[in-house]
Parts: structure tokens; sequence; C-alpha cells
């Protein structure tokens, strides 16, 4: 066993604290930079139909999730219940491919801090480095995002508390511009300024359906850090319904009200469209650098969820052995897995090395290892259902099986639409990634001496843990 096993992390996530991690990682900087497009290509009948159906399958994974979580409240989510239901290879594939999703995640928010900035300070990029896949990379652009990862990472060294509390805080902000513009768009706004309703047919929907796997990751950080949540069990799976709902609303809210104030030429003349509406809702500049500042904020709290849920996939996988054994170490004193957050923390702060375009490439290849985990747990639950129908389920889903099997079908419907027959096909520089990302677990897989040794434990203490403990 590893020696990680006897101590576990501190149960200390309260109610607040559990929202704002899964509201703050599903919400990052993408609803202030991606709406206007969303608009464009889609108009604002295709953006909400899109939310509404790439919505309504999350709900339906985050029920499996949130079933599942309440009934096997430990850290390592994906991992515990695919070990369970399938053993170790599978748990091994399902968690490898979560976590590429959550490091892509962590890695872009080191770029997209230097790149926000440009909006904040032009023209502040200084000493030129070189150009990586046509973006220009500068020092002082990389040093931005350097020192913003290196602080990221502190914070979740020091405990999963203080991370808690930066999260609800900057949580705050983002709920409050977003409320002041959604509001302010039904006095200012209008219905008639809406030209195009669906100016691209049904396609535009599906570019904008495409998105929803990464515009929704985060929700399953909550059952990575369930061993660490001071809450009822059955709490745990409502707080993660909860959170997917909150999260549909605010896109579609959003995409609403930026529809009702700028219209067509407004938006094709727009860098940053949510943005410009709330300029043009308030009649002032400083509308516009509250919505900059919220942004920010949401890089924040998106890259503190994904550091928090990919350290603790990593964590889960040490500790069954599947990892070396040095990353299921817990430090003595903040109980946090300490070298998963460091090795997660240098992915971070090397990142903005590699310019932007190359980590947009990253985080559209991560969205088939999201996928394909979102397939693993949900046919998980559907073997647990099976095999163990008397566990105690604190949070049980009603119709469970029909409704995994439904999130089953829609979750391959969805990854189908990153294959090369698919109009939203990746590239091939995109699929190299997925194959050098699993490729790489593989290798580490068969490389790690200590996996067989512990194989059987990590079993046996998987397949005893229940809602009870």
């Amino acid at each position: 066993m590893s020696t990680s096993t006897a101590k576990k992390p501190t149960a200390s996530l309260k109610t607040k604290d559990i929202l704002a991690l899964a509201f703050g990682a599903m919400i990052g900087w993408g609803w202030v930079v991606l709406a206007g497009g969303w608009l464009l290509q889609a108009g604002v009948v295709g953006t909400l139909l899109a939310f509404l159906v790439g919505g309504a399958v999350v709900i339906m994974i985050g029920l499996v999730y949130a079933e599942m979580a309440s009934a096997m409240p430990e850290n390592g989510g994906e991992h515990v219940y695919s070990y369970r239901a399938l053993g170790r290879k599978p748990a091994f594939i399902c968690t490898w491919a979560i976590i590429f999703g959550y490091v892509s995640v962590v890695a872009f928010e080191a770029v997209a801090l230097p790149t926000v900035v440009d909006y904040i300070l032009p023209s502040y990029s200084v000493g030129y480095l070189w150009t990586i896949a046509g973006w220009d990379v500068y020092f002082s652009w990389v040093m931005v995002g350097v020192i913003g990862s290196i602080a990221m990472t502190w914070i979740n060294y020091i405990g999963v508390q203080t991370a808690a509390l930066l999260q609800k805080t900057v949580t705050l902000l983002i709920l409050v511009a977003g409320v002041m513009l959604i509001t302010g768009s039904f006095f200012q706004g209008s219905i008639a300024t809406i030209e195009s309703p669906l100016p691209n047919g049904f396609g535009g929907t599906f570019s904008v359906l495409l998105m929803i796997p990464f515009l929704f990751i985060g929700f399953d950080v909550i059952p990575q850090a369930a061993g660490e949540m001071d809450v009822p069990k059955k709490k745990i799976g409502q707080l993660l319904v909860i959170s997917v709902v909150v999260a549909i609303l605010w896109y579609m809210f959003l995409s609403l009200a930026v529809a009702m104030v700028l219209d067509t030429e407004a938006l094709k003349g727009s860098s940053l469209a949510v943005a410009d509406t709330m300029r043009e809702i308030v009649g002032a500049e400083w509308g516009r650098t509250l919505i900059v500042f919220a942004g920010i904020a949401g890089i924040i709290t998106s890259w503190n969820a994904f550091f928090i849920g990919g350290s603790r996939a990593i964590y889960a996988l040490a500790e069954s052995g599947d990892l070396p054994a040095c990353f299921a170490k817990l430090h003595p004193k903040y109980k946090t897995p300490t070298n998963a957050i460091l090795l997660i923390g240098a992915f971070s702060t090397l990142a903005p090395l590699m310019g932007r375009q190359s980590l947009v490439w990253l985080v559209n290849a991560s969205g088939v290892g999201i996928i394909i985990a979102y397939i693993f747990v949900v046919y998980s639950f559907i073997v647990l259902r099976n095999k163990e129908p008397e566990m105690e389920r604190p949070f049980k889903v009603a119709y469970g099986k029909a409704v995994a099997w439904l999130a089953l079908a829609c979750s391959a419907g969805m990854l189908l639409l990153y294959m090369p027959f698919s109009p939203s096909a990746l590239s091939a520089k995109e699929w190299a990634m997925v194959a050098a990302w699993f490729g790489l677990g593989g290798l580490l897989l068969a490389l790690n001496k200590e996996s067989k040794k512990h194989s059987e434990v990590a079993a046996s203490r998987i397949t005893q843990t229940t809602a009870s403990e």
C-alpha cells in the first residue's frame, strides 16, 4: 500500500465552496471571448438551441456523476467509479483521459491570462522570443503567464481551504458582472436588435455544440475532491446537478443579452462582444473594463478548479499504483497531494512558452479525452446498477438506467463530431496530440513497477468505499 493511504485529505469544503468550485470551473474566460462568435455562427436561436441540447446531455451525465459521487465519496471521482465497475486498466484509461482535459485547461489558462492583459495594457508585449504556429511569443507575455502559474501552484500547495476561499471571492465578481449585464440588457436592449436568429442554418448550431464539452468540463471537479467535502453525501450529488443547471442558464442568458444589444454589424466589429455589450449598457468605457476583469476572474476560477481536480485525479492513479508512488504523497501539514500539484504546476508554467495557437490545438484535442472519460463513467454507472443494486446511493437518479443509456448514446454521438468524417473534425496536429497523450499513458503504465504490487490493494480499498464511511 502506498504511504499516503494512512492519511487522507481533510474534509473541509462546505456548500458555498463546492458550488463556487464547480461553477467557477465551468465559467472561465470563454464566455467573454466566444459569445460574439457563437452568435455570428449560429445566431441567437442556434446558440440557445446548442446550449439546450448540449446542456441536456451534460445534465444527464451530471446526474450519473451525482449518484456515484454520493455513493462513493472519495477523492479520484472517475477513477473510483470505473475501477469498481470495470477494473484496473479501464479505470486507468478513463482517469488518464480526464486528466488530459484538466491539464489542457490549466495550460490554456496560463496562456489566456497574458492574452487578456492585452485588453488592459495594449502593446505591453516586449522582448520577442520566437514564433510558434504563427504566434509571436514575447518575454513580457510569457512572464505574466509564468508568474500567474507559480501563484496558482502555491495557492493549491498550501491547502484546499485557501484555494476554496480564492474561488468564492473571485466567483462573486463574475456573478456581479454577469447579473449587471443580463439585467441591463433588458432595459437597454431589444428583441428587435436580433437580425439573423439562425444565419447559417443548423450548421452553426453544430459548431457551437462542439464546444460544449470544453465549456462545461468542471462539474466533474466535485467528484474529484469528494473526499474533502464536509457536507451530507446526498448533498454532493444535489450540488453537482445545481452547478450544471446554473452554468447552462448563465451561458444562455449571456448570449441572449449580447444579441439584444449588439446587432450583426456590431458583432462583426467586436473582438470582445460581451465587454462591448456592457459598455453599451452603461454608456461608459468602465463597463467594458469591468467585463474584462470579470473575464480575468473567470480565468482564475477555472485555473484554480482544474488544479484541484487534476491533482486529485493524478493522486488517485498514484494511490492505486498506476502512476509512481511519489504522486500519492500528501503534505504532512496541508494534506494536499503536493507532487501532483507541482507536476501540474510545471505544465502550467511551461505552457506560455508554446504560444497561444498550439495551446488551442491542445484544448481542441482534449475534448476527445473528456468525452471518453464521460463514456467510461456512464458505462460504469450502468454496470454498478446491475452488479451492486444494493449499494447505498444517497442521491439516486430516477429511471437511472434509462438516463444512463441515453447519456451514453449522446456522449458517443458527441465523440463522432471529432472524427475525420465530421465537418467539425480535429486536425491532424490535434489527433497527433491525442495519440501522444494516450501513448504516454500506456508507457507510464507499462514502466511502472509498482502497478501490479498495488493493484490488489487498490481494488480492495475501492470496492469497500461506500457512502456510509
